[in-house]
């Protein structure tokens, strides 16, 4: 009996979740499958004309998504590293004897509650306007300019936002991580004669693997998934520089009225993002097994 109420007060809490997770997530995404075999422009009255896996084979030859692949990967590289080295630098400082210690996480977590599409408006007004007038004031106009015209500074543009509104986000997992070592094992350590670096690299990172496990998860799936921050600040310019999967898929489907082939680019885009995440995950958490 008791197993049987155990069970219905779990059916209780799940079902209604696994409903609307059905209803806004799995079936969509079943329905996008199959509008990826079809050629159309997304309008309801328009015939939809089979045309099977060609437009995954177009993807192939497709030089712009090709690009913003190319794109994606080199900001996933640079942001995941910059996020995860500035998130855990924040977390070691403010897990300290540091007496502002509170102050100073509530304002470096203050980037993450600020939605993608404002805080992109408001570096593009700084990377614009703001560069600009310092560059006219000091003479520095080989660095202070408007870095959203140049190509290569427009993709580093793009890094420096993403990395200032995640670093305080993943410093709070970080935190988390350190707060979790029991201080016994640092004590000993100290009496060891372990220094600060010993300390760091020896005990504090293969204790917090599991952290490092979440943090990595999060920064590659999120800056795989880029597209407000991107959409704000630089569009996909200059002539497309900065124009990553999601952009681009967005771009497909809305501004070229290619439906069916957007949706195969969205489905292959999932794949990726499933597979190297997995990859990830897998090969951390056997790091985690390693350590313990």
């Amino acid at each position: 009996m008791k197993k049987k109420k155990t069970a219905g007060w779990y059916a209780l809490f799940t079902l209604p979740l696994i409903f609307i997770f059905s209803l806004v997530v799995v079936i969509p995404f079943l329905i996008g499958i199959g509008y990826s075999f079809f050629s159309w422009d997304g309008l309801p009255l328009n015939p939809k004309i089979f045309v099977g896996f060609e437009n995954y084979v177009n993807l192939f030859s497709d030089s712009r998504f090709m690009t913003s692949a190319g794109h994606t990967v080199l900001f996933t590289i640079f942001a995941i590293i910059l996020i995860n080295i500035l998130g855990l630098a924040f977390a070691l400082m403010v897990t300290s004897k540091l007496r502002v210690k509170n102050a100073a996480r509530a304002m470096l977590f203050m980037p993450y509650l600020i939605g993608g599409l404002i805080l992109g408006y408001i570096w593009k007004f700084i990377f614009t306007d703001a560069f600009q007038a310092i560059g006219e004031a000091t003479g520095l106009t080989g660095i202070f300019f408007n870095w959203l015209l140049n190509p290569r500074f427009a993709l580093v543009a793009l890094v420096i936002v993403s990395t200032w509104q995640m670093a305080g986000y993943i410093m709070i997992i970080y935190i988390t991580g350190i707060m979790g070592i029991p201080d016994d094992v640092i004590e000993a350590a100290q009496v060891d004669g372990a220094g600060f670096w010993q300390t760091l690299f020896r005990i504090k990172f293969p204790l917090i693997m599991p952290s490092f496990t979440i943090c990595l998860f999060m920064t590659l799936s999120n800056c795989f998934k880029i597209f407000d921050v991107n959409l704000s600040l630089t569009g996909g310019g200059p002539s497309n520089a900065t124009e990553m999967f999601a952009m681009n898929i967005y771009n497909e489907i809305f501004s070229l009225n290619n439906f069916g082939y957007g949706q195969a680019k969205a489905i292959v885009f999932f794949l990726v993002v499933a597979v190297i995440t997995m990859i990830q995950v897998s090969i951390t958490k056997k790091r985690e097994v390693e350590m313990q």
